[in-house]
């Protein structure tokens, strides 16, 4: 329900659930690289998609102009992703309708019952990852 609150609040901006999930990851998986981008490849792995529906996802980002895609320096065939000016504007509108979001959606929870859901969660992802196997462990 969360996403598709957040999906109506985007759509003014033009961009998808995929597209600004897609946007959102490259986002995380760069902050930290001097490069500022990243291999099409990995972000598909990141995402758990395919590199096919990755690329569909680049192709629309592309064209919107919220990222560039170039060859790789030491691999031609592999692509590199960078998100756009443009792209960052949309993703600080993003954080922007993300943190009003949450403002609305926590009306009338206290700090106390806030504090107690994310302890069942965080229990929650602990008991899940334990029945995935270490395998499974993302």
């Amino acid at each position: 329900m969360r996403r598709t609150l957040f999906d109506t609040a985007m759509k003014p901006l033009g961009i998808t659930r995929s597209q600004w999930w897609a946007l959102a990851q490259l986002s995380r998986s760069t902050a930290l690289n001097e490069n500022k981008d990243i291999l099409q490849s990995d972000l598909a792995r990141i995402m758990e998609v395919g590199k096919v529906t990755v690329g569909g996802l680049i192709d629309r980002l592309e064209s919107s102009g919220f990222v560039v895609r170039v060859p790789d320096a030491h691999d031609r065939r592999a692509k590199r992703v960078s998100i756009t000016k443009q792209g960052h504007e949309v993703l600080d509108r993003m954080v922007g309708v993300g943190h009003e979001l949450n403002i609305q959606t926590l009306n009338g929870i206290s700090p106390e019952e806030l504090r107690a859901a994310e302890g069942v969660l965080a229990k929650m992802k602990v008991n899940i990852r334990a029945i995935l196997g270490p395998d499974m462990n993302g």
